[in-house]
């Protein structure tokens, strides 16, 4: 079971490793969204959109749907937002950590002038 889960997690981390990717996710946090706002709203090109949301569809993170000529996409299941804000709260907690070091070192730095 726990070989399942972790290859699981390790899928979603590869669908979201890409910036444009997560972008797509982030785009999507409010509800569906047709892939021509999605595309106007992400200033992307076409057929790098459509790479994108064809891995984020193949490991299930979003979800299209078809009416008429328009293709909508919404996030297969929203929590996936709580994990991105979760790494939002790491990394600015890494970025304070770096922070106060890059303090002390100068704080050092100027002790030794």
């Amino acid at each position: 079971m726990a070989t399942s889960l972790r290859q699981f997690k390790a899928e979603i981390f590869q669908a979201l490793a890409h910036p444009t990717r997560i972008a797509i996710v982030e785009a999507l946090r409010n509800g569906e969204m047709p892939a021509g706002r999605l595309i106007e709203t992400l200033m992307l090109e076409q057929a790098n959109a459509s790479q994108h949301l064809a891995i984020l569809r193949s490991k299930m993170v979003v979800l299209s749907r078809k009416s008429g000529n328009q293709v909508f996409y919404s996030l297969r299941d929203p929590v996936l937002i709580e994990v991105l804000e979760t790494l939002k709260r790491y990394f600015y907690s890494q970025l304070a950590s770096t922070r106060d070091m890059i303090e002390e070192i100068e704080q050092a730095s100027a002790k030794e002038l």
